[in-house]
């Protein structure tokens, strides 16, 4: 078979593919303008729906943080007058009353978003500041159920902090082992032996020594703490 008739083949069977391509989108005109209006509205949807995402997560990181700046407002020191236009707050309690009611607005109408979580975790450390242990607890405890691993780290071991300080020793031990049995980015293992460690030095010392001795053993600041500890004994 010479070049020419197989260059006339070929167009022979590009002329047949396409015309096969149009007669089918002809057959099938409606349904291909059905498939193509369909894409394109979910398209729209999704397009849509990632705009209102990031409107909202913007909105909710500007809360979050406009929160955390009255939570670490600088707090009155004995004869030094504030900086011009410096927020200062008498005291500690009186600094988180005026943060706690922003971290959970932003809690509430961004639960489902990151930052949402964040601030009803810091709205359970305030609410400790304030004295407000009840709901302390319950913020907390909710942090921990947000399927967030860190997060729930976090606030597991603001809890067991908050349990020493109302006298349920056994609930922070608890807490503590199982922050060092399922270590996360947020809160290592060692971190969590230290203030098991501490917990211990009134209640037994010579467990808390073991601690410190296991610990110091390793490579991290941790280990410094515990050496310490130990030099102090």
């Amino acid at each position: 078979m010479d070049t020419q008739t197989r260059h006339a083949l070929k167009q022979d069977n590009l002329v047949q593919v396409t015309q096969t391509g149009f007669d089918w989108l002809q057959e099938n005109r409606s349904r291909v303008i059905r498939i193509g209006s369909a894409a394109l509205a979910a398209i729209a949807v999704l397009t849509l729906g990632l705009a209102v995402y990031s409107q909202r997560a913007t909105a909710a990181n500007l809360g979050l943080g406009e929160a955390l700046d009255t939570y670490t407002a600088t707090l009155a020191q004995p004869g030094q007058p504030p900086a011009p236009g410096e927020r200062i707050f008498a005291s500690v309690s009186d600094r988180a009353k005026a943060a706690n009611p922003m971290f959970l607005a932003v809690a509430h109408r961004y639960s489902m978003l990151s930052p949402g979580k964040t601030a009803l975790y810091f709205a359970g450390l305030s609410a400790i500041d304030m004295g407000e242990n009840g709901q302390a607890e319950s913020d907390l405890e909710q942090v921990v159920s947000s399927g967030d691993s860190a997060l729930a780290s976090l606030a597991r071991l603001a809890l067991a902090g908050l349990y020493r300080q109302t006298g349920r020793t056994g609930q922070a031990i608890e807490l503590y082992n199982r922050l060092i049995a399922k270590p996360t980015s947020a809160v290592p293992a060692d971190e969590a032996q230290l203030e098991l460690a501490a917990l211990y030095e009134s209640v037994n010392p010579a467990e808390a020594n073991r601690i410190y001795a296991q610990l110091k053993s390793g490579k991290s600041a941790a280990a410094e703490i515990a050496a310490q500890k130990l030099q102090q004994k």
